[in-house]
């Protein structure tokens, strides 16, 4: 499996977008980041997330699984040219997971106290990864057979220590679906001043319980969580648009250019400018 992730690493496979191989040579700063629902499979190295209050270590063997759009900093620590980190992504799709849970009627359901967790995969979910990625080199078979490994893969983890929270993903009631719903609305309108009465109401729930369950599932505040989405989006427009920061923060919702520089720089490790330009020359380099 580390063989293949070394050969496919950053191309992609128009006939499985949702999975992502990665390779990265050498240990780098943590960088601020906004997961989608995805489940990642570390083959080589290790890699540090932290969430709110709560960091995450994992390595080879191991799988950090994500059910909300959650704000993180993500770090890989161990990685060499020789044993560079390798790792699988597969976004999360709620309809496999919704198909499977229909064919698994009478598996109990618990909430999900949190957003995200890491869990250990056991000989069948390591060779589900690992026939799934191996369609890579047999791409006349991928349309037929890649939904067949991924539904195997998925009902894997719904059988593992996080299947609490993958069932959560899809269904359309739970307090994971209200809160992520919640956070949908922030960041449709990341710009505006929104109140926490506001995003309650978008979820359905009193202010104090959706205080409390969305930092369970996010590990921020619901106005923290409005200020990274505000300054990720910020950093995507000074990296792609290449606009002045101070244009930036207005747009993104803030009113202080200097309060947007402070926060930007404590979030991302440098000022707007610097750090978008650094983001530049990498993606011309690739």
């Amino acid at each position: 499996m580390k063989a293949l992730a070394r050969r496919h690493a950053g191309a992609s496979c128009p006939a499985m977008p949702r999975l992502h191989l990665f390779q990265v040579d050498t240990p780098n700063e943590a960088a601020g980041l906004v997961y989608e629902p995805v489940v990642c499979l570390v083959l080589q190295g290790r890699k540090r997330t932290v969430i709110g209050d709560s960091m995450l270590e994992y390595g080879p063997g191991e799988c950090l699984v994500v059910a909300a759009e959650v704000a993180a900093m993500g770090q890989v620590i161990e990685a060499t040219s020789a044993e560079p980190f390798l790792c699988l992504n597969l976004l999360l799709d709620p309809a496999v997971i919704s198909t499977l849970l229909h064919d698994m009627d009478g598996l109990t359901q618990a909430a999900a106290r949190s957003g995200y967790g890491v869990t250990q995969a056991g000989p069948p979910l390591l060779e589900a990864w690992r026939r799934l990625a191996e369609l890579l080199d047999r791409p006349d078979e991928v349309h037929v057979m890649s939904r067949h490994v991924e539904q195997e893969l998925i009902f894997r983890l719904l059988m593992g220590r996080q299947g609490n929270l993958l069932r959560q993903i899809s269904a359309t009631d739970s307090s994971l679906s209200r809160i992520r719903r919640a956070m949908a609305f922030v960041r449709q309108r990341h710009a505006d001043r929104l109140t926490v009465n506001a995003m309650a109401s978008v979820a359905g729930m009193s202010v104090s319980v959706f205080h409390r369950r969305f930092k369970a599932v996010s590990g921020l505040s619901p106005l923290q969580y409005q200020k990274h989405v505000r300054l990720h989006e910020a950093r995507r427009r000074l990296t792609t648009e290449q606009l002045e920061s101070a244009a930036v923060a207005y747009a993104v919702g803030y009113e202080s250019a200097s309060q947007f520089s402070r926060e930007y720089k404590r979030l991302f490790g440098a000022p707007p400018r610097r750090d978008a330009d650094a983001l530049r020359k990498i993606m011309i380099q690739e």
